[in-house]
C-alpha cells in the first residue's frame, strides 16, 4: 500500500502556498504564518523530524511511526514468528519451487534487522525538536535515561541472545545448503558495530557532560559486555553463535582501540548524523581498554569452570586476541 496524503502534509501545504490575502509584503505574512506554527506546537502530529540513514533522533526513523520502538519492535518480532511458522505453508503449491519461500524467508530477516535499527536508535539518541525564538523548550534534548537502557537490554534479549526461532531447518533445508550460521552472524555483527560507532559515544559522553542523569558511556559498554558474556559466569557451554558473536565483539572492541573517524563534511556529515571526535583524546579508549582488561579477567576465571572442549579452545583464543591488542609486537 503507498502513503496516502496526511495531516502534516495537508499542514504543509498549507503554510507554502494559501494565499494571505491581507497580507502586501512578505513581512506582513510572518504573523500570520508564525500563528499557524504556534497552533500546532507540541502536537506530534505535526512534526517533522530530518531525514538521515543513521538517525540520531530515534522519532525520525523510516518506518517507524511509534513513539515506542522497544514496544513496536516486540509485537513485530511476535508478528515475525508467527510468519516463520506458517512460511512454508503459505508460500508454497505442489510442483512449485521454493523461490517464494526464499525471499519470502530473506524479507523476515530484513524487518528484524530494520527493528533491530528502530531500537539502537534510542542509545546516544539525541531529540531534534525545530523551535523559532520565542518558543518554549530546548531544539536538542537527550533520550531520557530509562529509555535507552530499556533499548539496550531489547538488544541484549531479541539481537545478542541468538534469535533462534528463525533457525528453522523445515525452511532452511528447502532454501540453501548452508549459510544460516553466517547470516546470524552478519545481523548480529550489523547491529554490535552500529551500537559502537564513534557518533553514538561521543553523543553518549556530550550527554552525560551536559545532563548528568542520562544513560552513560561506562553503563552502555558494562551492560554491553555483561549481555554478550553471560556464559562466563557459570562457566556454561557456548554454542557457535554466540562464539562468533563474542569474536566480533572483540574485533570491534581492538576497533575502537586503534581505529580513527575518517573526515566527513558538509551535508554528508549532517544525513549521515556524523559527530566529530578526536577518538585518541577523548574518554573512548580509557573505556575501551577497561572493558577489555575486565573481560580478560571473566574469561580467564570460566577457563577453569568449563568441561566442553570448543568453549575452552574459543576461551583460549580469545586470550590471545586481547593479549594482541594489549600487545600488538
Amino acid at each position: 500500500l503507498f502513503p496516502g496524503v496526511g495531516i502534516y502534509d495537508k499542514y504543509s501545504i498549507n503554510w507554502g502556498y494559501r494565499p494571505i490575502l491581507e497580507a502586501n509584503t512578505p513581512e506582513e505574512e510572518q504573523e500570520t504564518l508564525r500563528g499557524w506554527i504556534l497552533e500546532h506546537e507540541g502536537d506530534p502530529m505535526y512534526r517533522f523530524g530530518r531525514q538521515s540513514f543513521n538517525a540520531a533522533d530515534p522519532r525520525s526513523q523510516t518506518e517507524d511511526l511509534g513513539d515506542d520502538a522497544m514496544k513496536a519492535s516486540a509485537y513485530g518480532i511476535s508478528n515475525l514468528k508467527i510468519i516463520m511458522n506458517n512460511l512454508v505453508e503459505w508460500t508454497t503449491e505442489e510442483g512449485e519451487d521454493f523461490d517464494d519461500l526464499q525471499e519470502l524467508f530473506g524479507q523476515v530477516a530484513g524487518q528484524w534487522n530494520r527493528y533491530m535499527g528502530h531500537v539502537r536508535a534510542n542509545i546516544g539518541g539525541v531529540y531534534e525538536t525545530y523551535k523559532a525564538a520565542g518558543q518554549e523548550g530546548m531544539v536538542y534534548e537527550c533520550v531520557p535515561r530509562d529509555k535507552q537502557q530499556r533499548a539496550m537490554d531489547f538488544l541484549i534479549k531479541e539481537c545478542f541472545n541468538t534469535p533462534i526461532w528463525m533457525v528453522k531447518p523445515e525452511i532452511l533445508r528447502r532454501i540453501e545448503d548452508a549459510g544460516m550460521v553466517n547470516r546470524i552472524r552478519g545481523l548480529q555483527v550489523s547491529t554490535l558495530n552500529n551500537v559502537l560507532d564513534f557518533s553514538r559515544m561521543a553523543r553518549l559522553m556530550e550527554c552525560e557532560t551536559i545532563d548528568g542523569s542520562t544513560y552513560t558511556l561506562v553503563e552502555m559498554m558494562g551492560d554491553l559486555r555483561r549481555g554478550i558474556f553471560t556464559e562466563l559466569s557459570r562457566g556454561r557451554k557456548i554454542d557457535m553463535y554466540r562464539r562468533n558473536l563474542q569474536r566480533a565483539y572483540i574485533d570491534r572492541m581492538q576497533y575502537l582501540m586503534t581505529g580513527n573517524q575518517p573526515n566527513v563534511n558538509g551535508f554528508l556529515a549532517s544525513f549521515a548524523n556524523f559527530e566529530s571526535i578526536n577518538v585518541n583524546q577523548s574518554d573512548i579508549r580509557a573505556v575501551t581498554r577497561a572493558e577489555l582488561k575486565t573481560l580478560e579477567r571473566q574469561i580467564k576465571g570460566a577457563l577453569g569452570r568449563t568441561s566442553d572442549t570448543m568453549t575452552r579452545y574459543h576461551l583460549q583464543d580469545m586470550l590471545a586476541r586481547i593479549d594482541k591488542i594489549f600487545d600488538p609486537n
